[in-house]
């Protein structure tokens, strides 16, 4: 008797599921009825030299609930060709295989059981990205981080001369930004080195602690300051309040949505190129007890205005931060820095540099377009 559908097989681990999966078990439910063999959990770890992210019960389900797809099944076999015994089970009509999972070996195998095997040219449904596990796992997912006020504060010969915070945002690691320019790409770079591509869940002071540790271990010179790893590790807007020392006495984290979107819409970002490797910001400067309260001073000023959503008294403390740094290392700005201000200070309600200066990146607070500048997206923000 014949049987009523066409019966189609496919294989494969299906790990961190994602849209280009979909999109190649929608296609190959259009040829007829669809059977899902999984790799068994050991098979993953064998083939791979590690564990699946999510067990085969957890894919199963996920893969189950996909429109078309008639029956999920976990491999008995093993190796690349673990799906054997199910072909005797299921008796397919047609084997279908993405190009990444095509191979001469699995080809014949499957034609030796009498299965037409159909080779996918792996198309990505219209408007979305081609996906791979392999590009999932290999995606970057640590933040940058913007100080927006108060940098330098989290140094102790800085913080010893007069007490007050640094003002810090989380940015979004879809944004991209050059290495030596203020955006801590060292920090984040270590982040990476300890713990891979993903921030680990755990509390978030711990996290920014081990990172900070890690980055400055003991004998090192210049120690790289704290506000980057917290900022990178908390979510959207952080103040960390220095006295005398390298770890903040104080961390407040705001995640309000409202404040962070508010802060987001008028945050701009201009390049204007990677300081020169020969620089160093501390070659000359002034540091004082009357430009480090100012500094302290604009710091909190800003953290006041934003809480306030009042954008004019943001960007004025954000230029008098700026102000008073510069006052006390003045190598901080240089010809390129000056000339994107003079472009935008009239229509800007505030601005400064990205880190210590002296290349990188102006930021702008406005409620005006900034030209050439991009708009970075702060973690928790739409």
């Amino acid at each position: 008797m014949d049987r009523p559908n066409t019966r189609v097989m496919i294989s494969g681990c299906f790990d961190l599921l994602h849209s280009g999966h979909v999109a190649f078990l929608l296609e190959a439910a259009q040829l007829g009825e669809l059977y899902v063999c999984l790799g068994s959990d050991s098979t993953v770890l064998k083939l791979k030299g590690r564990s699946p992210v999510t067990d085969e019960r957890e894919r199963a389900y996920m893969v189950r609930a996909i429109q078309g797809v008639h029956e999920v099944r976990v491999s008995r076999g093993d190796g690349l060709l673990d799906f054997l015994p199910e072909i005797q089970d299921i008796q397919p009509d047609i084997f279908f295989v993405n190009r990444d999972g095509h191979s001469q070996e699995k080809q014949d195998a499957i034609e030796a059981h009498g299965v037409q095997y159909l080779v996918s040219e792996r198309r990505p449904h219209p408007g979305l990205t081609q996906r791979s596990t392999t590009s999932l796992r290999d995606q970057d997912f640590i933040p940058h981080r913007i100080d927006l006020a108060g940098g330098w504060l989290d140094q102790p010969f800085i913080n010893s001369l007069h007490p007050g915070p640094v003002i810090g945002c989380s940015i979004d690691h879809q944004d991209r930004y050059d290495t030596r320019s203020g955006m801590a790409s060292s920090t984040r770079a270590t982040a990476v080195k300890l713990w891979g591509r993903r921030l680990p869940v755990d509390d978030p002071e711990y996290l920014a602690k081990v990172l900070f540790a890690f980055e400055n271990p003991p004998g090192s010179g210049d120690v790289t300051g704290s506000q980057d790893a917290i900022s990178i590790v908390y979510p959207g807007i952080t103040r960390m309040h220095y006295d005398g020392g390298y770890w903040p006495t104080q961390i407040d984290n705001c995640v309000d949505h409202d404040l962070i979107q508010f802060l987001q819409d008028r945050l701009y970002v201009k390049y204007v190129g990677a300081r020169p490797g020969s620089f160093n910001v501390l070659d000359e400067r002034n540091p004082n007890p009357a430009d480090t309260k100012r500094l302290a001073e604009a710091s909190e000023g800003l953290w006041s205005a934003l809480h306030r959503k009042d954008a004019s008294g943001v960007g004025e403390a954000m230029t008098r931060s700026f102000d008073a740094q510069t006052a006390m290392f003045p190598l901080m700005r240089n010809d390129a820095i000056d000339a994107a201000i003079a472009e935008h200070e009239d229509s800007a309600l505030g601005y400064k540099v990205s880190g210590a200066g002296g290349g990188g990146y102006v930021i702008f607070f406005s409620e005006q377009p900034i030209a050439d500048a991009s708009q970075p997206r702060l973690r928790g923000a739409d």
